[in-house]
């Protein structure tokens, strides 16, 4: 990964940036808060009032597990991508373009490297906050009943840095803020059709590859094995789907940035 980073562009000083979002957040605390409730309405919602109707599902390893165990973690991993995204994407956007904010900091000896981990580590503190938040919920509900879940907020750390580096990298590429709806329209298809809400054997076989394919539906994988103990090694493959997603995020951002602002 070194010889894809830009040559002189780490310094070491990636946490001033973290710090520097946490002074900012003090000031926009409810708009920072608000972004937790979205998935507790959808679990109160549809697990609580369809599941009703719905009754049961088959969980990873077979055994029939409540609508609303089956969809909370989803809801869980939806959370953790929302917080990494939106961070890393709208408030970057506007740092980059319009605040020069990038600008100011390369005067100083922070490289283009320790902007972008310092601005991924943010986002990433950011999902972690709504993940750790919405765990409480489903614990609140008795929907984790396996003490693999402790390991739920580890793995929606890694789902956060991953979304958060490829969002960032992404937002490196867009000219205004008209382009943002392209982030709309891969996050929200990604967050309906990611077995969120239905089991993968509903789609047709064609259908199925493309989903498992998408990053949130690995996410998905993670977290339902985790917090219902059905815990296998192809969860693995998930993991690494996540490591080749922040090792490509993260190169492709400060190589965006050393192009953008240092050339």
């Amino acid at each position: 990964m070194i010889g894809f980073l830009p040559r002189g562009g780490y310094a070491g000083r990636s946490l001033v940036l973290l710090e520097r979002s946490a002074l900012i957040s003090r000031r926009g605390w409810l708009v920072f808060v608000s972004g937790f409730f979205e998935p507790v309405f959808y679990l109160i919602a549809m697990g609580q009032g369809l599941g009703s109707l719905v009754g049961t599902l088959p969980g990873p390893d077979g055994a029939p597990i409540s609508y609303a165990a089956f969809i909370a973690p989803g809801l869980l991993a939806a959370s953790a991508m929302n917080g990494a995204v939106f961070d890393s994407t709208f408030n970057v956007f506007f740092k980059l373009k319009y605040a020069k904010l990038y600008d100011a900091m390369l005067a100083t000896p922070l490289g283009p490297v320790d902007i972008a981990l310092g601005e991924i580590g943010w986002a990433l503190i950011r999902g972690g906050l709504y993940a750790l938040g919405f765990l409480s919920v489903m614990a609140g509900f008795g929907l984790l009943t396996s003490p693999w879940a402790l390991l739920a907020l580890p793995a929606a750390l890694i789902v956060a840095f991953a979304f958060a580096a490829v969002g960032m990298a992404a937002t490196s590429f867009m000219r205004s803020w008209q382009d943002f709806d392209l982030v709309t329209l891969a996050i929200l298809p990604m967050f309906l059709f990611s077995t969120t809400f239905f089991p993968l054997s509903v789609y047709p076989p064609v259908l199925q590859t493309v989903v498992q394919c998408l990053p949130l539906y690995h996410a998905v994988e993670l977290m339902r094995g985790l917090t219902t103990g059905a815990v296998h090694v192809g969860m693995l493959g998930n993991l690494a789907y996540f490591a080749v997603m922040i090792v490509l995020g993260v190169a492709v951002t400060s190589r965006r940035l050393d192009r953008l602002l240092l050339r």
